[in-house]
């Protein structure tokens, strides 16, 4: 199995304990900035348009397996597999953004968590709404 990071993100955000926990806790607009060769793929997407990045969570312990929800000790420890800590065996990232902006291989997303230089693994659209 092997992944290719098509790009990466620009944010405000550089410390990974700073930054908000989901995307409705205040997450910055960031750009989503493409590598050339993937253009083409990129060439649909629009202001407005509802997607789902997928970034690889670069930063993660990767050996983690059950945490404390929210870093909570009063909470219960929990499996990785029922919480969304960024810190797990395989750290994918899910953020669900609205695109506010495209600009040549950068698209600027409104709310999203990641820190500054988290790969982009994937982009999908949301299927069946639009805001």
């Amino acid at each position: 199995m092997k992944l290719q990071p098509i790009g990466h993100v620009e944010s405000p955000l550089t410390d990974r304990s700073a930054a908000p926990r989901q995307a409705d806790e205040g997450a910055p607009e960031a750009l989503l900035v493409f590598a050339p060769e993937y253009a083409r793929a990129m060439r649909e997407l629009r202001p407005g348009q509802e997607v789902l990045v997928l970034t690889w969570l670069d930063r993660a312990d990767r050996s983690v397996l059950a945490v404390h929800p929210r870093s909570d000790p009063d909470r219960p420890e929990t499996g990785v597999f029922s919480t969304r800590s960024p810190d797990r065996p395989n750290p994918i990232g899910l953020h669900h953004v609205r695109i506010t902006a495209v600009d040549g291989l950068g698209v600027r997303v409104a709310h999203l968590e990641a820190v500054d230089g988290t790969p982009i693994v994937d982009v999908k659209p949301v299927l069946g709404r639009e805001r």
